[in-house]
């Protein structure tokens, strides 16, 4: 807005996300709500070592950054190097590497992304697992080229379909890719509707591994 005249290195890092019974109040992914404000960079780690390296390159950062903590990764464990390092901001990992199927997943989505991923392998099926590391901007184009590597793609992601980052890779991904796309991209998403108390109820509402599986049987019979 200022051309680079100033800076905003502001960092907010908050929780996200449901699976522990929190709640309506508690347990929202808030993505969606600011994916449609430009300017603002978005990091959602899915795991120790890049939730610190993408911490550091947040408060590196010129730009305002809002760093989302996935409630029910916060007791994920991994050796994480003790010097100093960053992750790039914009950058997505290939989780796993695969030629069948491409998964695209964010924060929790992307553990129960690769654990689908194993499952299928035991069905003859090699998945890559896209973990985008960054959701605003995300990297397009590690996503479109794993697409149109693999030609079937599953989008995870735990927010309600409607206007979230499922909806927007998605059509990305079936815009710039399709000519190499064998099917429809699958979306795995949460239903729409307030996240109950119960967890048997939460369980329904929020999409995990066997959704993902399910996603990925449908997409590699294309």
């Amino acid at each position: 807005m200022f051309d680079g005249q100033f800076k905003a290195p502001l960092v907010i890092r908050t929780a996200c996300g449901g699976g522990f019974g929190g709640g309506p109040h508690h347990s929202q992914s808030v993505e969606g709500w600011f994916l449609n404000v430009p300017g603002i960079v978005i990091a959602a780690p899915s795991n120790p070592v890049d939730a610190k390296g993408l911490l550091l390159a947040s408060i590196d950062s010129d730009d305002p950054v809002l760093f989302l903590e996935h409630k029910a990764l916060y007791r994920s464990r991994a050796e994480v190097p003790p010097e100093y390092y960053t992750t790039p901001l914009g950058e997505a990992s290939i989780a796993r590497e695969g030629s069948d199927v491409t998964v695209v997943a964010a924060m929790r989505m992307v553990p129960m992304a690769l654990d689908a991923a194993e499952r299928a392998a035991g069905d003859g099926i090699s998945v890559e697992v896209v973990d985008l590391r960054t959701i605003r901007p995300y990297d397009a184009a590690t996503v479109l080229a794993s697409g149109s590597k693999t030609g079937r793609v599953v989008v995870a992601n735990e927010a309600p379909r409607i206007g979230g980052l499922g909806a927007e890779l998605s059509a990305r991904i079936s815009e710039e890719c399709f000519a190499e796309l064998r099917g429809p991209v699958v979306r795995v998403d949460g239903l729409d509707t307030p996240i109950p108390f119960s967890v048997p109820l939460e369980n329904i509402v929020l999409p995990g591994t066997d959704e993902i599986a399910a996603a990925i049987k449908t997409a590699a019979q294309y």
